[in-house]
C-alpha cells in the first residue's frame, strides 16, 4: 500500500495550495481525502501568515465525489467529517477565503466540493453537475442546499432532476463561476485571485467575507446591522491606520492582523 498522501498542501507566499491527490481513483472521496481537506484546512485558519488557498485536483479529474467502493462497503458515513461534512469541507465554517481551481470534471459530490469554495475558476470544456439520479441516489453534499440560492431554482431544478452535466461558461453566466480558462492557465488564474485577495488587509477581508456568506438568510435591515457589526471594529484597528499611511507614503502596506 502507498504511503503517498491523498492531500497535498505547499505554500505559496501567503496562499495555502491544497490538492487532492487520487488521480488514480479521479480524486474520488475516500475517508482519507476528507480528512487530508480537513487538516489543510485547519491548517489554513491557523496560520495567521496564510491568508487563502486554493482547492484544486491532480489528474485530468478535479474530483468524481464519493468513493463508490466506500460506500459499496456501508462507509459512507466515513467520507464526511464532524466539522466540515462530506470530504471535510461542504459545511466546514472558515474565515479564509477558497479558491477552487477546477481543472478537471466536477459531478455529483465532485461538484458539491467545488461549490464549497467561495471562488470558483474552471477549465474550457469540462462538465459539472449533479448526476445522482440518474443512479436513484440524491444529492445530499450541499448541492440541492446551495444551487438554487446560488444560480436560481429553475436551473439549479434541472441540473438536478434531469441529472446531465453543464457547462462552466453557463454556470459563469449564472453567477456561478468567476472566469472560465483553457486548462493550462487554471491553476495560475486561480493563484492570482488568491495572491490579490492575501495583499489585502486580512481583518478586512475576514469581516467582508463574514458579511457576505453570513448575511445571506438575512433581511436587509439584519444585514445592515451585520455589516455595522463587524465593519466598524475593522476600522479602530492598527491596519486600519495603516492602510491609508502606505498608501499616502506609496509603498506596500505591512499588515499585522490587528
Amino acid at each position: 500500500m502507498s504511503d503517498k498522501p491523498v492531500v497535498r498542501t505547499e505554500r505559496d507566499g501567503h496562499v495555502l495550495v491544497i490538492t487532492i491527490d487520487r488521480p488514480e481513483a479521479r480524486n474520488a472521496i475516500s475517508p482519507a481525502v476528507a480528512a487530508g481537506i480537513e487538516a489543510a484546512i485547519d491548517e489554513l485558519e491557523g496560520d495567521d501568515s496564510l491568508r487563502a488557498a486554493v482547492l484544486t485536483g491532480a489528474g485530468t479529474v478535479f474530483c468524481a465525489g464519493a468513493d463508490l467502493r466506500e460506500i459499496a462497503a456501508g462507509r459512507a458515513a466515513a467520507l464526511s467529517t464532524e466539522r466540515g461534512g462530506f470530504a471535510g469541507l461542504v459545511r466546514r465554517k472558515h474565515d479564509k477565503p477558497i479558491v477552487g481551481a477546477v481543472q478537471g470534471d466536477a459531478l455529483a459530490g465532485g461538484f458539491e466540493v467545488a461549490l464549497g469554495c467561495d471562488l470558483l475558476v474552471c477549465a474550457e470544456g469540462i462538465r459539472m453537475g449533479l448526476p445522482e439520479v440518474k443512479r436513484s441516489l440524491v444529492a445530499l453534499a450541499g448541492g440541492l442546499v446551495e444551487l438554487p440560492r446560488l444560480i436560481g431554482e429553475k436551473l439549479a431544478l434541472e441540473l438536478a432532476l434531469t441529472g446531465d452535466p453543464t457547462t462552466p461558461e453557463r454556470l459563469r453566466d449564472a453567477g456561478l463561476v468567476n472566469r472560465v480558462v483553457p486548462k493550462d492557465e487554471v491553476i495560475e488564474t486561480a493563484l492570482g485571485l488568491a495572491r490579490r485577495i492575501a495583499e489585502n488587509g486580512p481583518l478586512a477581508v475576514k469581516a467582508s467575507r463574514q458579511i457576505i456568506t453570513g448575511g445571506r438568510d438575512l433581511d436587509t435591515d439584519a444585514r445592515w446591522a451585520r455589516s455595522f457589526e463587524l465593519g466598524w471594529p475593522v476600522f479602530a484597528s492598527e491596519d486600519a491606520q495603516e492602510g491609508p499611511r502606505a498608501f499616502l507614503e506609496k509603498r506596500p502596506p505591512v499588515w499585522k492582523g490587528r
